[in-house]
């Protein structure tokens, strides 16, 4: 069972990929109650209680054998920094720093989880790689477009760039392309057929601006959009790209020929 305070499931990912994963993991047999706001828990012997209130505001209980708690995380920056350091934190302990990770002190970086952006390791560790660079004397810069975020269920779910929902309150024309695992040869070869690849691309330039994956492998499939991404690819770059067959890589290429309806493997939109 799944107690979710939001009342949206997977909130920070795209939605259709966060509706397609409710989904699947229901069919896991995966208990998910939005709107449930975890009020105390009480070990008992072996089980633990836990009490709760629901979407309508009435309070449940419910005994487990396991309880995970994973409300987010916080900078561990209390005593890092002496007062008068001249370090500077923001009201929720972050160090401030500048695109390179300098501190408002010279001399002195902050990479990782103390600052802001994701909290994911590979993150921080180009971050270290950036700082140690630039204190060598070369030039050095990362992109904080570019950074992949996965969850690690079966089937994982990763991304990389905007997704639907912050493009449109961004008020940025775009068009879609997506592509079923369940039409991939070697998805079904391989007896593992959830999910999809989406690609979001702007509509005037074709530029990618975001990919979306659940299904399986797509932790590593999403390096694919990274890279392209990276080097600033339409989606007609990648529909050009000769991938090999069969591979569970193909709905990448997939996706990205479906932005502009011409997917090979599955029936295209109907041209408006």
């Amino acid at each position: 069972m799944v107690l979710e305070a939001q009342d949206a499931f997977l909130s920070l990912c795209d939605q259709d990929v966060a509706k397609e994963a409710a989904k699947i993991f229901k069919k896991q047999h995966l208990d998910i109650r939005l709107g449930a706001r975890v009020t105390g828990s009480q070990i008992n012997g072996e089980e633990v209680e836990v009490t709760y209130l629901d979407k309508e505001g009435n309070e449940q209980k419910q005994t487990f054998d396991k309880l995970i708690v994973a409300v987010g995380r916080k900078p561990f920056t209390q005593g890092c920094f002496s007062e008068d350091s001249g370090v500077k934190l923001d009201e929720r302990g972050f160090v401030f720093v500048d695109e390179q990770c300098r501190t408002s002190v010279p001399g002195v970086y902050a990479i990782g989880d103390i600052v802001r952006g994701p909290m994911l390791a590979h993150k921080a560790s180009e971050e270290g790689v950036m700082v140690a660079d630039i204190i060598a004397g070369h030039k050095a810069q990362m992109n904080y477009d570019c950074i992949p975020s996965v969850i690690y269920t079966h089937p994982e779910l990763a991304w990389v760039g905007k997704n639907e929902q912050e493009l449109k309150a961004e008020g940025v024309k775009f068009k879609v392309g997506k592509f079923p695992f369940a039409a991939s040869g070697r998805a079904m070869a391989a007896n593992d057929t959830d999910g999809f690849v989406k690609i979001i691309a702007c509509e005037e330039t074709d530029r990618i601006l975001g990919c979306h994956i659940i299904g399986g492998h797509a932790a590593d499939l999403i390096a694919q959009a990274v890279i392209a991404m990276e080097f600033g690819s339409t989606a007609e770059d990648i529909a050009l790209t000769v991938f090999a067959h069969p591979t569970v890589s193909e709905a990448v290429h997939e996706a990205a020929l479906a932005v502009d309806n011409h997917a090979i493997h599955i029936a295209n939109r109907k041209k408006r």
